[in-house]
């Protein structure tokens, strides 16, 4: 089998995961401003979980400063959260850059990127509440954010096997629920409560994003049997024609649309709207494109079950 290479990578491309995963905002705003964080941070020595902990006390208080109608403290906390975001960036450049990647940095990561959200489902609840709209709007807020959960965790979760199966740059960031259960029942709670309790966490999450995509579970473990993370070209190959159109629709399940559309609503102080922006359009985004993936994945797999 002929050797994959690729074009060596530097300066603020080499902090990327891979260039097509990468949306517009992210590689013309907030990767070239990450990686001078990045840098900044290395000098004083800080781990990207430290930079994931700080990106999640910005997007906290950001998500606080909207529960107030004055125009001028949501604008506030627009700068909070794009602030945010720059450092959720940064901590994966930084750990990219000094090869500190680890499954507890991602598990910290994304605690720190939920707890950011939760802050402004919370607080756009308490705002509308307060003012005296109908209990109702906490249905509605949950329905949202159980939809924003979902639609983050397949968008993530596709985009890591796309990783996976096309660049050589991210293999040890695949997880598997089986594997983390594994790691999961060696912990104690009397001994290591909090690797134990960071590992539940993410095990939870894989099982959720397993069970969005269980075609693509089952391709993901059909390949490493057969192939033993040796993906030949032939499949990265295929892999990649099928799922690369695919990449800039799960972009809009992230978090740079979901921001924009937030700060439009709130300039017009109609953020309710939002609630209902991750309830409908996006909602029948995400069916439309598990549907398209469980498909894809679905070939690829006919197409190696004889082998």
């Amino acid at each position: 089998m002929p050797e994959r290479t690729e074009a060596p990578c530097s300066g603020v491309e080499a902090t990327y995961k891979a260039r097509e995963v990468e949306g517009v905002f992210d590689l013309y705003f907030y990767r070239p401003i990450g990686f001078w964080l990045a840098r900044f941070f290395a000098r004083l020595k800080m781990t990207p979980a430290g930079v994931s902990l700080l990106a999640g006390i910005f997007g906290v208080v950001a998500g606080h400063l909207y529960y107030y109608r004055h125009l001028s403290i949501n604008v506030a906390g627009m700068v909070l959260q794009v602030c945010a975001n720059t450092l959720d960036n940064a901590d994966g450049q930084l750990a990219r850059m000094t090869h500190r990647e680890s499954r507890a940095g991602r598990i910290i990561d994304s605690i720190a990127d939920h707890l950011g959200f939760v802050s402004v489902y919370l607080h756009l609840t308490l705002r509308y509440l307060f003012e005296g709209s109908s209990p109702a709007i906490c249905l509605l807020a949950l329905a949202a954010g159980v939809s924003h959960a979902l639609q983050g965790a397949a968008a993530d979760y596709y985009r890591s096997t796309y990783l996976y199966f096309v660049t050589t740059r991210a293999g040890t960031d695949l997880d598997s629920s089986s594997v983390l259960r594994s790691d999961y029942r060696k912990l104690t709670w009397r001994h290591t409560p909090w690797q134990k309790l960071l590992l539940a966490l993410y095990l939870n999450f894989t099982r959720q994003q397993e069970m969005l995509a269980p075609r693509l579970k089952m391709l993901r473990g059909l390949v490493g049997q057969l192939f033993h993370g040796e993906i030949p070209d032939w499949l990265r190959t295929r892999y990649r024609n099928l799922a690369r159109p695919m990449l800039k629709w799960w972009g809009l399940l992230m978090t740079n649309i979901r921001m924009l559309v937030l700060f439009a609503l709130l300039f017009i102080s109609q953020p309710v709207y939002y609630f209902w922006f991750e309830l409908i359009p996006l909602n029948l985004l995400f069916v439309y494109l598990l549907f398209r993936q469980e498909k894809m994945a679905g070939s690829l797999l006919k197409r190696l079950e004889p082998a």
